[in-house]
């Protein structure tokens, strides 16, 4: 399946990426902030409500960016003899992969949960609690990132599966960019 391609990534390719690194941020943007806007209209209006949601969405397209240029240079680690395709497929499965990882270590203390408390006091008796902790978090995010991307990378099936759903993906993500322009004009509004 290897196909020889001295281009890195083509325009289409970085469109489809720069959309897949927005949606999770601002997915989780919008879950995080409709989550306080019954709480901040509350307390002020609802004006104010979504001036805080504008906030939060220009603050994901600025972070979105950020991420699309790590993301994108950690696409030359890829070897060269992979296509542009095979590049887009591959770092948009594990920012998808690292997102989600990301989310749950966020909803672990949005909920309030607390490790098991046999789970605490072997963690005490042992001579290196936090060694524990990440050897043991290493064994259970390492397999979600490793198994999708040998997948991507072997499968022509699971491959054109993941470049279909960066397809789909990415035209929820472009209706999150309207709604960044959106907000954009919000706060420059507020602002004057």
């Amino acid at each position: 399946m290897p196909i020889t391609n001295s281009k890195l990534y083509s325009r289409h390719g970085l469109w489809s990426l720069f959309l897949i690194c927005a949606l999770p941020l601002h997915l989780w943007t919008i879950i995080l902030a409709l989550r306080d806007f019954s709480w901040v209209a509350e307390r002020t209006n609802a004006w104010d409500a979504i001036g805080v949601l504008s906030y939060g969405m220009v603050f994901a397209l600025i972070e979105s960016l950020m991420i699309f240029l790590v993301i994108a240079l950690l696409g030359f680690l890829v070897p060269r003899r992979w296509s542009y395709d095979q590049r887009i497929a591959l770092m948009s499965a594990l920012l998808l992969i690292t997102a989600l990882w990301a989310m749950i270590g966020q909803l672990y203390f949005l909920l309030d949960l607390s490790l098991p408390e046999t789970v605490i006091s072997f963690l005490g008796r042992s001579r290196h609690p936090l060694r524990v902790l990440y050897v043991a978090s290493l064994g259970m995010v390492l397999p979600t990132v490793l198994y999708p991307a040998y997948l991507i990378l072997g499968s022509n099936r699971a491959f054109r599966f993941m470049q279909g759903l960066t397809e789909r993906l990415s035209l929820l993500a472009s209706f999150y960019l309207f709604l960044d322009f959106a907000g954009l004009v919000i706060l420059v509004i507020r602002n004057l």
